[in-house]
């Protein structure tokens, strides 16, 4: 059985810093991408950003482009996403995602591991 747990949300004043972790467990991911989204309330779920596990390929959202750096390590089997220059438009709560593909996409619905989320709030 697939499980993500997220951990690292809280809250943060605007322009402040923030790691979330994602501990992925249950098989071995090495063909597997894994992505973060986030889900503003009253709003639809947005991509973040996605790596492959195997070969490190990343993708991201145009949004935190230049201020977030997905990365994974596969020994903690843990995977990250350090949010820099946070904005209080940043303020959701974060998900981390698997899907057994090389193919990096932020299409949420092709992702079929979830887990179960980590509030982030950031106040201006």
């Amino acid at each position: 059985q697939v499980q993500l747990v997220e951990s690292g949300g809280g809250l943060v004043q605007a322009g402040a810093s923030l790691r979330l972790s994602c501990a992925v467990s249950g098989r071995t991911f090495s063909s597997y991408a894994i992505g973060w989204f986030r889900q503003a309330a009253g709003k639809e779920r947005e991509f973040v950003a996605a790596i492959n596990w195997s070969g490190g390929s990343t993708y991201y959202a145009d949004s935190v482009k230049g201020r977030f750096t997905i990365s994974r390590d596969n020994v903690k089997n843990t995977m990250y996403v350090q949010m820099n220059s946070l904005k209080p438009e940043d303020t959701a709560v974060y998900y981390c995602a698997a899907r057994q593909s090389m193919v990096l996409t932020g299409t949420p619905q092709v992702y079929t591991y979830w887990g179960q989320g980590t509030q982030v709030t950031v106040s201006s």
